[in-house]
């Protein structure tokens, strides 16, 4: 199949009156790469995607063959962010592909891909604020965590994590069901948030939602650092390592809004660098999709003892099960 060579797609949006809101007066400005960029960045996306997935798979695969993972709040946390980010990643290195490849696709199931996609966006900070606010009860109310932290209460959150999110998404679902046309369905666009969820009044509680929920989450991520900073002024280790923990999720969460001010960044550096516009794109791509799925591994694959422990086991397994099949052999 032929590879069609996209660059970027910035959608400008036009001045509309109030009787003009409910059309989509978006004009696209559309710059292609040269084929042979086109297969090498889609290459190096695509192989950090299959590396991330394959780290974060062992990840998950350690935490369900070990019952002291499975029953403690804290990594049922961390794998289901690892899960999230799998997704999230997948989704967003699927919609890039196709962006090269079909470069327009049918609607509805852009449909599909961008609620999965804007789901697992909206879910990460969430989690992250959950994840703060366990290590906050270990830390500083260590006698009560085991009575609050319950692996049914960190379901039960979970779960509310979920239901935060479809608050948000679903309803966008049911007024673009009710306002657009039946073959606005069945037509091919640029597989963009706005380009689908394009009435003006969605984008506005686009951009309300997303200052309210970041707000939340950055209270929650500041509040429980505080609290955690001064439990370390007693030199307990355990709470260093809990309040470095804590600011591993607030750098996690700084690059989570790249994701909402991408469209600003993208204009103020397309301003700054005009005649690099592909690959400031490119870049923040990788910046804001990719690179922060590289630090769920870093933060519980590799600082946390007890799970580094389990994943070094794995390993030596492996070795060990490689050795006497070579021996067998």
């Amino acid at each position: 199949m032929k590879v069609m060579s996209q660059a970027w797609v910035s959608i400008v949006n036009a001045d509309k009156s109030h009787n003009q809101a409910a059309q989509d007066s978006s004009v696209a400005l559309i710059v292609r790469d040269t084929l042979e960029t086109a297969v090498a960045k889609n290459t190096i996306i695509v192989l950090l995607c299959i590396s991330i997935n394959f780290i974060n798979g062992t990840l998950v695969y350690v935490f369900f063959k070990n019952e002291i993972l499975y029953q403690n709040s804290r990594y049922i946390l961390f794998i289901h962010m690892v899960l999230n980010d799998m997704i999230q990643l997948t989704i967003a290195v699927l919609l890039h592909v196709f962006s090269y490849v079909f470069f327009t696709i049918n609607v509805s199931f852009c449909c599909v891909m961008l609620l999965i996609a804007i789901f697992t966006t909206i879910n990460t900070p969430l989690n992250l604020a959950g994840m703060a606010i366990e290590r906050y009860i270990a830390i500083c109310h260590p006698l009560r965590h085991s009575q609050i932290c319950t692996v049914r209460r960190t379901y039960l959150l979970i779960a509310l994590i979920w239901t935060l999110g479809a608050i948000q998404i679903l309803p966008d679902l049911f007024v673009i069901l009710a306002t657009e046309p039946f073959a606005f369905f069945h037509s091919t666009v640029f597989c963009l948030r706005d380009t689908v969820f394009r009435h003006p009044v969605l984008l506005k509680k686009k951009t309300i939602l997303h200052a309210v929920y970041l707000c939340f989450v950055w209270l929650t991520l500041v509040y429980t650092y505080f609290r955690i900073l001064f439990a370390a002024k007693a030199a307990r280790a355990d709470a260093r390592k809990a309040r470095n923990t804590v600011l591993l999720h607030a750098a996690q969460l700084f690059m989570c809004m790249f994701t909402y001010i991408g469209p600003l960044l993208e204009g103020i550096l397309f301003y700054i660098f005009p005649k690099h516009q592909l690959e400031v794109q490119f870049a923040i791509y990788l910046f804001v999709q990719v690179l922060p799925r590289f630090l769920s591994p870093i933060i519980y694959g590799i600082r946390d003892q007890t799970f580094k422990k389990y994943l070094q086991n794995y390993f030596c397994l492996c070795k060990i099960c490689k050795f006497r099949q070579s021996s067998s052999s």
